[in-house]
C-alpha cells in the first residue's frame, strides 16, 4: 500500500497535480476537510477530465458532416474565427508557460475545429482549397509559435472578439435557416460545458484576467448555441430525414 502511494505521489508531484503537504493531508491524514488542499486538486482533476474530454468532443461534428457530404447550415467565417481563436489562445498560454492542465484541451480542439474547416472547405470549395487552407494552417501556427510572449499578449486580447464573434456567426446563420443544421448538439453541449468549468479552473491556476475573460465569453455565445440547437430541435430533424428521403 505504502509503495502505491509512493508512486502515486511521485507522479502527481511531478505533473505539480499536489503539493507534498496536501498529499499527506489527504492520502495518509485523509483529511478532506482541508478545504486549502482539496480544491486545488478538485480543480486539477476537472482541468484533466476536460482535456480527455476535448480529444473527441467534435467527433461528433466531423461525423456528421463526412457522412452527409455536407457542410449546410456551418459557417464557414465562424468557423475560421473559432479556429484562429482557439490557436491564438493556445499558443499565449503555451508562452505565457501556464500549466497544461489548465489549457491542454484548446490543442485538441484546434486540430479537431481545424479538420472542421477542412470538411467544410472539401465539400464547398474542393479539395484543392482544403489542402491549401492545411498547409496554410500549419505554417502560420508554426511562425506564431515563434513570438515572444508580450506580442502574443495582443493577439489574446484580441482575440476574445474574434471568440465571439466566430460564435456569433453561426447563431444568425442558425436564425437566417431556422434551423441548425449539420451542426452537433452533442459537440454544442460538450463544448458550452467545458468552456464553463474552465473560467473556474483559469482562475485558479492562471490568475490571467485576459484568459479568465476569454472564457466567460466563449461561455456566454456556447450557451446561446446550445439553446438554439435545443429551440430548433425539431426543424433540424425534419430538415434532415426530408434530405434523406432526396437521397
Amino acid at each position: 500500500m505504502e509503495k502505491s502511494l509512493s508512486v502515486l505521489e511521485n507522479y502527481m508531484l511531478q505533473f505539480d497535480l499536489i503539493t507534498p503537504k496536501c498529499f499527506e493531508e489527504i492520502f495518509f491524514l485523509f483529511n478532506f476537510t482541508n478545504y486549502k488542499c482539496m480544491i486545488p486538486l478538485f480543480l486539477k482533476a476537472l482541468g484533466i477530465a476536460i482535456i480527455f474530454g476535448s480529444t473527441l468532443v467534435k467527433l461528433p461534428q466531423v461525423i456528421k458532416i463526412w457522412r452527409s457530404r455536407s457542410s449546410e447550415g456551418l459557417s464557414l467565417m465562424g468557423t475560421l474565427l473559432e479556429l484562429l481563436s482557439a490557436t491564438a489562445c493556445g499558443v499565449y498560454n503555451y508562452a505565457s508557460r501556464f500549466p497544461f492542465t489548465s489549457y491542454g484541451e484548446i490543442l485538441f480542439l484546434s486540430i479537431q475545429t481545424a479538420l472542421v474547416a477542412t470538411l467544410i472547405l472539401q465539400y464547398s470549395k474542393g479539395t484543392f482549397t482544403s489542402f491549401l487552407f492545411v498547409v496554410s494552417y500549419a505554417a502560420l501556427t508554426t511562425f506564431a509559435l515563434t513570438l515572444p510572449k508580450h506580442i502574443l499578449w495582443y493577439g489574446q486580447t484580441a482575440n476574445i472578439p474574434v471568440a465571439v464573434s466566430g460564435k456569433l456567426l453561426q447563431v444568425i446563420a442558425n436564425c437566417r435557416n431556422g434551423h441548425t443544421g449539420q451542426l452537433s448538439a452533442l459537440t454544442i453541449f460538450l463544448i458550452a460545458l467545458g468552456s464553463f468549468a474552465r473560467i473556474f479552473t483559469s482562475i485558479r491556476e492562471t490568475g490571467d484576467n485576459v484568459v479568465i475573460l476569454s472564457y466567460v465569453s466563449a461561455t456566454t455565445v456556447n450557451v446561446i448555441l446550445a439553446i438554439q440547437v435545443l429551440y430548433y430541435w425539431k426543424s433540424s430533424a425534419s430538415k434532415s430525414k426530408k434530405k434523406r428521403k432526396t437521397n
